[in-house]
């Protein structure tokens, strides 16, 4: 059974139908799946999550979802683990990481959101699948495309890492080049999804897919013993990530699977590409565009889609934004690796510099969940 009531804006609130719709067409607010939560609290307990396989779909009534799911059986309960030597390194006695990095099947959580999204493509009838992207995403669009049956297309920077070029062409995707940055990208593929009969995943799609992210915090969540962390450190790019973390905890408290939660929300950004972490620190609510220029190319987004949810959910928790060089991204990915074994990707890096950041500062404490 689908709990999916629909779709509503997020500004003004006008509702539409479940289809393959991403912005009001009165104020051009985007717009976000909305959930039957009384229906869902009746059918969903801790006990019947704890009963089923361990991947993403154990939390199924809250993913937009008409029918059974077409991939990702074996994405998501990544995990969850109290660090040990690093936590030492940075003086938080109760640090956690959540390692997305051995996800399934392309090693990153872009897995979880693209598997919602192939999902939904099937069910309203796509047989071609496209998306813009700095790489990770790129990735898991074509494995995941090949495991379906679905032909795709992806449009990358044309300077992108040849490590995760090669890591797309592998699956038989039509990999584009295109001469600029992410954001040019992005409206290109805008403009191409008023003419073509594709199921861009993070455009025409972008209400469905998003929501594959909320998994994340479900099972941090369900992993501490359905407690809620003092702090999660989030790396931001489009913003999406971290207001669906936070959405998945609000989701958790309102059908009753934790009594509450004060987390604070902090966006790790790279200073190279730090629109998010800008405004934040100028107190502000518009988002101003920049031009990347950072070795941090999963997170070079310069023009956000969700950057103002983004300040809004780490300004409501309570939260701040950190940007850190890349020479410190640098030095956190060979910290983490020494410590805990992990060789993370240059997000990692960001997430890991912004917490001794946090740290040293004072906003986190070391007595503080993290």
């Amino acid at each position: 059974m689908s709990y999916v009531k629909g779709l509503h804006c997020r500004e003004c609130g006008r509702r539409y139908p479940e289809e393959p719709l991403y912005v009001c067409e009165f104020c051009f607010g985007s717009l976000e799946v909305e959930y039957d939560y009384e229906g869902v609290r009746e059918s969903m307990s801790r006990e019947v999550i704890q009963s089923r396989e361990k991947n993403m779909w154990r939390f199924r009534e809250l993913l937009p979802l008409r029918g059974e799911p077409k991939s990702g059986f074996s994405t998501g309960f990544t995990p969850l683990f109290r660090s040990e030597r690093l936590s030492k390194k940075i003086g938080i006695k109760n640090l956690f990481i959540k390692d997305d990095s051995v996800n399934h099947p392309t090693l990153s959580f872009k897995d979880r959101v693209v598997a919602v999204a192939i999902s939904k493509a099937i069910e309203f009838g796509y047989k071609v699948t496209a998306c813009a992207s700095t790489g990770n995403l790129a990735n898991s669009v074509a494995a995941l495309s090949a495991r379906t049956g679905l032909n795709s297309y992806i449009f990358i920077p044309a300077d992108l890492e040849i490590g995760k070029v090669i890591s797309t062409l592998v699956y038989g995707a039509t990999l584009v080049k295109v001469k600029g940055n992410y954001d040019e990208v992005n409206r290109l593929c805008s403009e191409l999804v008023t003419e073509k009969e594709w199921a861009f995943v993070n455009i025409n799609l972008r209400p469905y897919y998003a929501e594959g992210s909320k998994t994340f915090g479900y099972e941090i969540l369900e992993q501490l013993g359905w407690k809620a962390p003092d702090h999660v450190v989030v790396p931001v790019a489009g913003g999406s990530l971290i207001t669906k973390i936070h959405k998945s905890f609000k989701e958790f408290q309102t059908i009753g699977l934790i009594s509450g939660f004060t987390t604070r929300f902090h966006a790790a950004q790279a200073e190279g590409c730090a629109p998010v972490v800008n405004a934040l620190k100028e107190n502000s609510e518009i988002i101003k565009p920049v031009k990347p220029n950072t070795i941090v190319k999963s997170l070079a987004i310069g023009n956000p889609a969700d950057g103002y949810y983004a300040i809004k959910t780490v300004k409501d928790s309570g939260g701040t934004g950190v940007a850190v060089s890349d020479e410190e991204v640098v030095e956190a990915i060979k910290l983490l690796a020494e410590t805990e074994g992990i060789f993370a990707e240059t997000a990692g890096g960001v997430t890991v510099a912004s917490t001794i950041r946090l740290k040293e500062s004072g906003i986190i404490s070391k007595n503080d969940s993290v």
